[in-house]
């Protein structure tokens, strides 16, 4: 802290750090006492606001760490951490869409089997190949996250680069292995299960690893990341138990636009890391206001839209199902996400996104009958 000392002009430089002037206190010199003491204030209060945004949340939760979310605490252990990129809070939409498309097949029975196989594509779909996108694309977003988020296993360094490196081929070779095993056992002809898991490994190498890095355009990015977590797990599940027709890719493509909404919400708490490293994300390139706007639109518009397409198709029972559904939806939006996408998109998911997902076995189970 800077101060006069009677009429004197002097400064106590308790503040000045001698190995790196850079990181002393900022004081200009001036023979006013209160500018000098004004600029001294100011610079210490900036600093303290922004010191708990670059700052792990105190006590952070286990289970927060091991589900791969906010709040996290510092672990050491290489097996927690490794399974904390994986992120396993993300695998339940993959896991339920290989339920959707075993239900859309209209061939799925609860044989000792039948399930069998489904628990395998749902272990390829959830574990193996999610895992793979989370930590690849952690992988290729450690500079973002060493602005965003410092603290995470990549930017803190709690895990090394060999390390995670190793974590990405165990995981992407382990997926393709399961889904050669699952086109097998189904007696495919044609490995259409393998081939699906390698297009949707393909495009979460894209989405993350330049050049094309997908997610630098806000559009294009939020849609294929939709499209890998509503369309390419009903395909596999519909596949292994059935055949997939055009009618059902158009109809889970389009469903894909609402999981094109839900990627915006994780872009809300990236915004800063973003615009730094010149990522067009939505909040970034329209603002949070308008980014808010155009998340929910994309979501309940296109669930409308979905019953809409049933009630023309003449199933009515499940399109005012689907409509039952989405209410609750727009509730949490306006409760939770449309308040403060930041600070609530924690709870708006878990309170609306069970709503977003059983609407999507209502539709599956509506294009099996």
């Amino acid at each position: 802290m800077a101060s006069l000392l009677n009429s004197v002009p002097s400064i106590k430089l308790s503040n000045f750090n001698y190995n790196n002037p850079l990181r002393s206190s900022q004081i200009s010199f001036s023979l006013s006492r209160r500018r000098l003491v004004v600029r001294a204030t100011e610079t210490e209060k900036e600093a303290k606001a922004k010191a708990p945004d670059k700052a792990p949340a105190a006590g952070g939760s286990s289970i927060n760490q091991i589900l791969g979310i906010k709040g996290a605490k510092q672990e050491t252990d290489k097996w927690k951490i490794r399974v904390q990129l994986t992120k396993p809070v993300t695998w339940p939409p993959l896991i339920w869409g290989v339920v959707c498309g075993a239900a859309a097949s209209g061939n799925f029975h609860w044989t000792p089997e039948d399930v069998a196989k489904s628990i395998v594509c749902m272990l390829m779909s959830g574990p193996f190949l999610t895992g793979y996108t989370q930590t690849i694309n952690d992988w290729y977003d450690r500079d973002i996250d060493a602005i965003n988020e410092p603290y995470r296993p990549i930017p803190s360094g709690a895990i090394s680069e060999q390390e995670v490196i190793t974590q990405i081929w165990v995981l992407l070779l382990g997926g393709l292995g399961l889904a050669g095993i699952l086109d097998v056992w189904a007696g495919h002809d044609f490995p259409v299960i393998f081939y699906l898991a390698l297009g949707g490994s393909l495009l979460s190498y894209i989405y993350s690893a330049p050049p094309l890095k997908l997610k630098q355009n806000g559009w294009i990015g939020n849609f294929a990341l939709g499209a890998s977590y509503i369309s390419l797990p009903w395909w596999a599940g519909q596949a292994l138990f059935g055949t997939l027709t055009p009618d059902v890719i158009v109809l889970t493509l389009l469903y894909s636009i609402a999981g094109l909404g839900i990627a915006i919400v994780n872009d809300f708490k990236s915004i800063e890391g973003d615009r730094a490293m010149g990522l067009q994300s939505l909040p970034v390139a329209f603002g949070s206001e308008a980014a808010k706007w155009i998340c929910v639109g994309a979501i309940d518009i296109t669930q409308i839209s979905v019953a809409g397409y049933l009630l023309g198709a003449g199933k009515p029972y499940y399109a005012f199902a689907l409509l039952g559904l989405i209410a609750p939806q727009v509730f949490f939006q306006f409760k939770y996400f449309l308040k403060d996408p930041v600070k609530y998109d924690v709870k708006y998911q878990a309170s609306a996104q069970p709503f977003l997902i059983l609407g999507l076995l209502v539709t599956a189970l509506a294009t099996s009958h």
